[in-house]
């Protein structure tokens, strides 16, 4: 890693600030730019301005990925099945499990209160916030991972596959595994919002990585992509990820000024459950005796969770000030730094497996 990516926590951390003080001090501009979204039945699914730095985030990454290598980790199922265990088997309902111990019990008395939400129905608060944390335990991450895998220098081919499998699962299990947990009787699939989420923070930046990849290959040559081409485009996904950052708090950064103690009681059960996921993961990795490059993207796709999909759901179930809307943006202001520390373990742990080429 450069000195800019070693970093990287420091930068998140000033990104966090600048956000929270531009929609501070500009709220007006903060409210444009959320307001410029794709929109499905009323509630605000795809944030055009996010998803252009979503982009530039993921091109990079995605333009890096040589096809013939995704083919050869397709061959090989066992990281697959592993995620797809952990993301929909146990996941689920270990946040469960954590979200109601703590915000059912342990902190209950500090979130009183109830609320009316978007089918006129009240609800007490903290089953507010658990129908959040569980909308954001029901939800893989499908883009972010392959940030965290190229940073800890996982295998993307193997990170690209799994991205695909849980995002195609994900369209099948996330309407029926959240209406069973929510516990009523039929919770609505957001059939678009999962459609143009994958489509665009997922599918256009691959696509774009592709072709371009091969047009590139093919007119310039390997030595050009890999010694000019890559060279300047490498920071341009670093870069995008600040940005990213600094629209999202500056949207949502009064929301979470005007709720400070309550963001801490949320932030701590889904701390715990991040943490749980990962070493559960990277213990079964190191006891299947997966190679490095096939551990660490394994046990991030299980940390790390589909905020924008989780954020859009909960908008549409329950209404854009319900608590449990909150909820999934704690996992937003938590997810980056925890997952940039989980990277800087994996690198750290990188001799506890098997490289790629031993396994060869």
């Amino acid at each position: 890693m450069n000195l800019f990516e070693r970093q990287l926590t420091l930068w998140v951390g000033l990104c966090i600030i600048a956000g929270i003080g531009l929609g501070k001090i500009a709220p007006d501009l903060a409210k444009s730019l959320d307001g410029m979204a794709i929109y499905v039945n009323g509630a605000p699914v795809v944030s055009i301005p996010i998803a252009i730095c979503l982009f530039f985030m993921m091109y990079p990454i995605m333009v890096k990925i040589d096809f013939g290598e995704v083919v050869k980790a397709g061959r090989n199922p066992k990281p697959v099945l592993l995620t797809l265990i952990i993301n929909w088997c146990i996941k689920p309902f270990t946040m469960l499990a954590i979200a109601t111990l703590f915000l059912g019990i342990l902190f209950k008395d500090f979130l009183p209160g109830k609320e009316i939400v978007k089918d006129g129905s009240e609800v007490e608060l903290y089953r507010s916030y658990i129908a959040g944390a569980i909308l954001l335990g029901i939800a893989p991450c499908t883009a972010m991972v392959l940030v965290w895998s190229y940073l800890a220098k996982g295998n993307q081919g193997h990170t690209l596959v799994m991205v695909a499998v849980n995002s195609l699962t994900m369209l099948f299990l996330y309407g029926l595994l959240g209406g069973w947990l929510l516990g009523i009787n039929q919770m609505p699939v957001p059939w678009e919002a999962l459609l143009l989420s994958v489509g665009i923070y997922v599918a256009l930046p691959l696509v774009a990585g592709y072709f371009s990849r091969k047009w590139i290959m093919k007119t310039k040559g390997a030595e050009w992509f890999q010694e000019k081409f890559l060279r300047y485009l490498t920071p341009v996904s670093i870069i995008a990820l600040l940005a990213t950052l600094v629209l999202l708090f500056s949207f949502k950064g009064e929301t979470i000024l005007a709720n400070p103690l309550t963001i801490l009681w949320i932030a701590i059960p889904l701390t715990i459950q991040t943490l749980l996921i990962f070493a559960i993961t990277y213990a079964a990795a190191k006891l299947l005796n997966f190679s490095y490059e096939d551990a660490a993207p394994s046990a991030m796709i299980g940390a790390s969770n589909h905020f924008e999909v989780a954020i859009a759901t909960a908008v549409m179930l329950f209404g854009l000030n319900s608590g449990a809307a909150l909820a999934t943006v704690v996992g937003v202001l938590i997810e980056v730094p925890l997952m940039l520390m989980l990277v800087r373990f994996c690198q750290r742990t990188k001799g506890w497996f098997p490289s790629e080429i031993d396994n060869h």
